[in-house]
């Protein structure tokens, strides 16, 4: 049995900060971070929570879905960013929605947080144990940015997205591979009550040479090449970043759509935002062949090939 997505939703902050604004709080310009990112704007919580935002955006995937919350066997929430260390924003979740038949828990893999709980539900539906999930990215980053280093608040943003999954067996999640290497956590960290700390040069280098690799060979496994893939769904980190996969894996960059410009990075939230907004603008078709990607702190990757 394959874990196979039914259901995208997702939710932004009201609040939209565009590149202008936070010249106002920082050192910058757009035109310094458009250059050097391709992010033009992030929404930022305001009013907004991890909790509230996770809640909003799995009721929109259950109702695309057609799944009421009470029929929801498995909360999954990817977060760094909870509103409390104790409880889970999961089991907050599970209440706010009243999926109150669930399991609910949290995972902290950063930006690889979505596809790390893509692969447990995959394997809670393997093993029989559960037969459909919410797997929710969601963050409110914008609470642990140093707003006076401009290195680094320019880049992240808020929000959160959900994918409601079922086990199936036709198509779905045909392969993943995933990996981390905690020798080199100090590249990209938050040490607690602090702030998002980045040596931007090194997971550049990072992510460039193990994102190719890893749905490499995540496509390996299912038994497909680069070729054969519709799109390539990647963590929207930093426009160069992708433009180098793309590069690596001699595929045109259409194959490879971004909405950094308008959300920055929100870690994991990242993924299943964009795959809630490409799902809700019509992109994906029965049958279409698609890779997820994801990299991050820990240091932390994964990649998915999804036939939908």
């Amino acid at each position: 049995m394959n874990a196979k997505i039914m259901g995208t939703g997702y939710e932004l902050p009201a609040f939209r900060a565009d590149n202008d604004y936070l010249a106002t709080l920082v050192d910058t310009s757009d035109e310094w971070i458009r250059e050097r990112t391709g992010i033009c704007a992030r929404h930022l919580a305001k009013e907004e929570t991890t909790t509230s935002m996770a809640a909003k955006a799995a009721r929109k995937a259950l109702q695309k879905a057609g799944v009421d919350a009470s029929e929801v066997e498995l909360v999954i929430v990817a977060t760094i960013t909870g509103d409390t260390d104790t409880p889970s924003t999961a089991c907050k979740v599970q209440a706010q929605i009243g999926a109150d038949h669930a399991v609910a828990f949290d995972m902290n893999a950063a930006c690889s947080g979505f596809l790390y709980g893509l692969h447990v539900a995959d394997a809670f539906f393997k093993s029989g144990i559960y037969k459909n999930a919410l797997v929710i990215g969601a963050e409110s980053l914008s609470k642990i940015v140093d707003w006076t280093d401009r290195g680094t608040c320019v880049l992240f943003g808020d929000g959160a997205g959900a994918a409601f999954l079922t086990a199936s067996e036709e198509g779905g999640i045909l392969s993943q591979s995933v990996g981390s290497n905690g020798e080199k956590w100090e590249v990209l960290s938050c040490p607690k009550g602090g702030y998002l700390q980045m040596n931007g040069q090194e997971v550049f280098k990072f992510a460039v040479r193990t994102v190719p690799l890893c749905v490499e060979d995540a496509l390996e496994k299912a038994g497909m090449k680069a070729d054969d893939v519709d799109l390539f769904l990647l963590h929207q980190a930093n426009v160069r970043i992708l433009q180098s996969v793309a590069k690596r894996l001699k595929q045109p960059e259409e194959k490879f759509p971004m909405n950094m410009n308008e959300c920055g990075n929100t870690s994991a939230a990242s993924l299943p935002i964009l795959m809630a907004q490409l799902d809700e603008q019509g992109r994906f078709h029965r049958g279409n062949k698609v890779v997820l990607s994801g990299f991050g702190a820990g240091l932390t990757w994964g990649a998915c090939v999804i036939e939908w």
